[in-house]
């Protein structure tokens, strides 16, 4: 298989009864506001933010993100000190700069539609994870929020997936899994979930090997039709 992904979606083998969407680069336009953040903590110690190394961080969550960085940047700073800062920076550009992404409010709608449970599961915090989705209007419009926070391995782990299926009252296989990122896709994959990559400038040259379906964004009809059964 393509390590890009198929672009023709079949059938999925089980019923689909819920959706747990990742947050970054998925709903929300955060993994571009991500890199600016690192380029400015990088920037700042006189290195860079290579594209290698925001391909390596992108969906993992913050500690583990800050580690890969404090060692390919071979930096002196903690983990604790870089988590700090970066969310000064993101403190100071959220409120004007964070928004939807093309297709959510039209899938949460169609979602609404079919009375379809769905969640947000993220690597990232979950204070930062609540004041995004309360900015952008999307606070009320999933029914909780799981993240790297509440499970013992984040992804590429399948724990978070795993949780949201039990939570929502579903296997994992009869959950649609929405992600923007190679190591996201994984965590869907191996939770035994439908997978569908959708992924952005950030992340469009991951390898989103083993996921059903690689979509152009949310707005993508067959992200509807796989929910709907349709072919």
């Amino acid at each position: 298989m393509s390590t890009q992904g198929p672009t023709t979606a079949d059938t999925w083998a089980h019923p689909l009864a819920a959706v747990a969407f990742d947050l970054d680069g998925l709903l929300v336009n955060t993994e571009e506001l991500y890199s600016e953040v690192g380029h400015a903590l990088l920037n700042r110690r006189g290195k860079q933010f290579t594209r290698s190394l925001k391909n390596a961080m992108t969906g993992l969550p913050g500690p583990k993100a800050f580690a890969l960085m404090i060692e390919h940047a071979e930096l002196t700073d903690s983990i604790e000190q870089l988590s700090a800062e970066s969310a000064v920076i993101f403190a100071e550009m959220l409120p004007a700069r964070v928004r939807a992404l093309t297709g959510a409010i039209e899938l949460l709608d169609f979602l609404d539609s079919q009375r379809l449970p769905r969640c947000v599961a993220t690597s990232s915090s979950r204070r930062f994870a609540l004041e995004v989705l309360q900015l952008v209007g999307l606070a009320t419009r999933v029914d909780f929020v799981i993240t790297a926070e509440d499970v013992t391995h984040g992804k590429p782990a399948p724990d978070i997936y795993i949780s949201a299926a039990s939570q929502m009252q579903v296997t994992p296989s009869s959950m649609l899994v929405l992600e923007d990122s190679h190591h996201g896709s994984r965590a869907g994959i191996a939770a035994g979930a439908c997978t569908v990559a959708v992924p952005g400038p950030h992340s469009e040259d991951h390898d989103f090997s083993g996921v059903h379906y690689r979509a152009q964004s949310l707005a993508d009809k067959a992200i509807q039709q796989l929910l709907a059964g349709a072919t």
